[in-house]
């Protein structure tokens, strides 16, 4: 069998009008085999997905390949008397995570997989309650049949415990991080999320296409048009829309203003950590003025209303000669920074990821630049054919200082990439094309480079247009992992700087 292939024992695959997405249907013992082929060639685990069809269960994986942007479905279907599957967890540790996720939304069980412990599931929500699936009804009273989340006991001499959260002083989402620490030395963290459980997936069906691109927007507040285009670009692929160059190029003028506004956050916040508080300082100010020109070019400071299905729609483009000047403000901060010798001390060998790390739990983004890896939608699934030789920026230590610095050469990347695409004088729709009933049940898949690494959504439509199912994942979901990793044997007092260098979501992890 070859992964592009169907197995001499599987139906021929449904290849969709664009022979970018071939969808297989297997059969639940097919699954290892298949996927075990994709990854030798290269693919990776993009999403897995489960699904209540009228029928039975489904399970959908979701295998990119960005060298050549190709994408491979395998669509396992199962009775509700018993929804099995071979886990695929010892050969992805992307998908073990997201087979736990599946099992405690679904009720859809991976076989032996190797950490059967719940992860999304609440202690109180009752056995046999899944709230994915389409009879599951109102939540019903909580119940605390399951017990509280267990977590790895350290034992020694002079070992430790220090809990934080789930609740956190200020704005800050609910997680809770158990610390086994000896003196300072952090021996083992872990992190407990989903403790909000919004139910984002179950919201989207029902809705019409136009009716979801709020929720899109809202999935994670820093990451409105990631998610969007993301989104819009999955509802594109269904219904096969042509997309005009010049709603491409906008729509990646403001994906890159987006990045400018949270890199130079960060930047700031980083350094207030190490108690460079004036350049945390400066770093607001420009991020303020960064906020004020979203306003100016869509009307919200965090870029929302300006992205729908096939159009895109902008009072004005942002002012290259702003955006340069501020470019250069934020390389003096970044600067000084560098130039500080107890800035350059804490940032140096704090929280290393190694790249072989990266790899095998599947970091996304500049985390995963910051660790030697050449992972970035932006070049491999090109939203507007558009390439800078910059965008190819990796650093290889993978500690705080590699993640600040490849922050800081992003933030002028962008620069020049938006004001490169601003000479254009691009213009986008300014009403998006109707969606009219689809001859059939159909799926799209968006693929695009948020801010934090690659957002992917995958969306079914019903024959009537709505929407039926939409799976979203954000890179937090695969990059959370990575920072208890990058933690052992570093000191309680870094984990606010290895915390805020990977920039991780909440939201954008608990839909």
């Amino acid at each position: 069998m070859t992964a592009l292939d169907p197995h001499p024992a599987a139906p021929p695959p449904r290849i969709p009008a664009d022979h970018r997405r071939t969808v297989f249907d297997i059969a639940a013992d097919q699954l290892p085999d298949h996927a075990g082929a994709l990854l030798q060639r290269n693919f990776r685990v993009a999403l897995i997905a489960g699904h209540d069809d009228p029928d039975g269960l489904r399970a959908v994986y979701l295998f990119t390949r960005e060298s050549d942007d190709l994408r491979v479905e395998l669509h396992v279907a199962m009775s509700r008397a018993h929804p099995h599957l071979p886990s695929l967890a010892r050969m992805s540790f992307p998908a073990g995570r997201f087979e736990r996720e599946m099992r405690d939304l679904f009720g859809i069980v991976p076989d032996d997989h190797p950490q059967p412990a719940r992860m999304v599931r609440h202690f109180h929500w009752p056995r046999g309650w899944y709230p994915m699936r389409a009879a599951a009804g109102a939540p019903p009273p909580f119940d605390a049949v399951d017990g509280p989340f267990e977590f790895r006991t350290v034992e020694g001499p002079g070992v430790y415990e220090i809990p934080v959260g789930p609740v956190h002083a200020g704005m800050i989402e609910p997680g809770h991080f158990r610390f086994s620490v000896v003196g300072e030395t952090i021996l083992n963290l872990k992190v407990r999320l989903w403790f909000v459980h919004r139910g984002i997936e179950k919201l989207f069906q029902g809705r019409t296409p136009a009716q979801g691109i709020e929720l899109a927007e809202r999935i994670s507040g820093d990451t409105s048009v990631g998610h969007t285009v993301s989104f819009c670009l999955a509802v594109e692929d269904a219904h096969q829309m042509p997309v005009t160059a010049g709603v491409q190029q906008i729509r990646v003028i403001l994906l890159e203003l987006e990045r400018l506004y949270n890199h130079i956050t960060d930047i700031g916040a980083l350094c207030n950590d190490t108690g460079y508080a004036i350049l945390n300082a400066h770093a607001l100010r420009l991020r303020e003025e960064l906020l004020r020109i979203n306003d100016d070019v869509t009307g919200h400071r965090l870029l929302r209303g300006a992205v729908a299905p096939g159009s895109t729609l902008v009072r004005s483009l942002p002012d290259p000669g702003q955006l340069t000047r501020i470019g250069r403000d934020v390389q003096s901060l970044v600067s000084l920074a560098l130039e500080h010798s107890g800035v350059l001390d804490r940032f140096t060998g704090t929280a290393v990821l190694t790249r072989q790390q990266a790899v095998d739990i599947g970091v996304l983004g500049y985390a995963a630049r910051a660790s030697g890896l050449q992972v970035d939608a932006r070049r491999d699934v090109p939203a507007a054919n558009i390439f800078h030789p910059k965008l190819d920026l990796v650093h290889t230590d993978g500690d705080v200082l590699s993640r600040f610095m490849i922050r800081a050469q992003e933030f002028g990347a962008s620069v020049d990439v938006i004001n490169a695409l601003v000479r254009l004088q691009p213009r986008g729709a300014a009403a998006a094309a109707p969606l009219l009933p689809t001859d059939g049940p159909r799926s799209g898949v968006g693929i695009v480079e948020g801010w934090r690494g690659t957002i992917v959504h995958r969306i079914e439509l019903a024959a009537e247009g709505t929407l039926s199912r939409v799976k979203v994942v954000d890179p937090s979901f695969f990059n959370w992992p990575a920072l208890p990793v990058s933690l052992q044997n570093t000191i309680v007092p870094d984990f606010p700087l290895a915390n805020k260098s990977f920039g991780l979501s909440y939201a954008g992890n608990d839909l």
